[in-house]
């Protein structure tokens, strides 16, 4: 494994200890693409939580379904609440959650959420992560499937949960990043741990972006922490994964040991 530069690790660098003394700015960043049935859930089992100041960016890729102009209908409902970023094509859930955190970050989010349209995430453990973040150190919460109390959808089948371990073994044993759910893709970052691994540049795509944003989170010396979700099967709409997007994943492991980008 290619030694790590300790003048990448940033262990004394102090952590902000504002989100124990006010209500920090949380921002939960949403990729859209043809998630017109999903999204207005979503966004109503959001504001249901009654989390403080809690904003909703709608990222969408010009979705032929519809999905960007009804979430523009749903801004202008909760105008101070939801937000919607518009791009013009589909090039990728990793380009997506770029263009969405560094907006939220642009627009003074102490907390940046990561979270699928498809309702496959929880929103109900949301305030759990965010007392993560603010009771302890770590400079990321992940929502994970394989901590104890942690599961997936009845509904997978035997290989596809397999499947699932599997990857999570293999970028573990090649990245040894330290975590047990290496691919999720629900997550609560403070805003200090997106800049300093600068986001901005992170290059990766698809589900690999999640590999990525991790082993920079790790270079860094910032810790990441786990709490346990049931992972549930979309029940609207279409899967993205595409062959294109399991290879990449597979190689990305690699191409950050090595020290390359895609």
């Amino acid at each position: 494994m290619t030694p790590i530069d300790e003048t990448d690790k940033v262990d004394d660098l102090p952590m902000s200890d504002d989100l124990a003394r006010r209500d920090p700015r949380v921002t939960v960043v949403v990729p859209t693409y043809n998630e017109r049935e999903n999204l207005p859930v979503l966004v109503d089992k959001l504001l249901e939580l009654g989390v403080p100041d809690l904003h909703v960016l709608v990222v969408d890729d010009n979705s032929p379904d519809g999905t960007g102009e009804l979430a523009d209908d749903l801004a202008a409902r909760h105008q101070d609440t939801i937000s919607v970023l518009h791009r013009v094509e589909k090039d990728g859930l990793g380009r997506a959650y770029v263009a969405g955190i560094t907006r939220a970050l642009d627009d003074g989010a102490d907390v940046v959420i990561q979270m699928d349209a498809d309702l496959s995430h929880p929103t109900s453990v949301v305030p759990q992560m965010l007392q993560r973040l603010t009771d302890t150190d770590a400079g990321v919460v992940l929502g994970s499937r394989y901590v104890p109390g942690g599961s997936t959808a009845a509904e997978w089948k035997w290989y596809r949960k397999a499947l699932s371990a599997w990857a999570n073994f293999y970028v573990n044993a090649i990245l040894r990043l330290g975590v047990k759910d290496a691919t999720a893709g629900f997550k609560a970052w403070r805003a200090e741990t997106l800049r300093a691994i600068d986001v901005a540049s992170v290059r990766s795509n698809g589900y690999s972006f999640q590999v990525e944003m991790n082993h920079r989170t790790v270079r860094k010396g910032f810790r990441i922490a786990e709490v346990p979700i049931r992972f549930e099967e979309r029940t609207a709409g279409a899967s993205k994964m595409s062959l294109r997007v399991q290879l990449e994943s597979a190689l990305m492991p690699w191409k950050l040991r090595f020290g390359r980008t895609l």
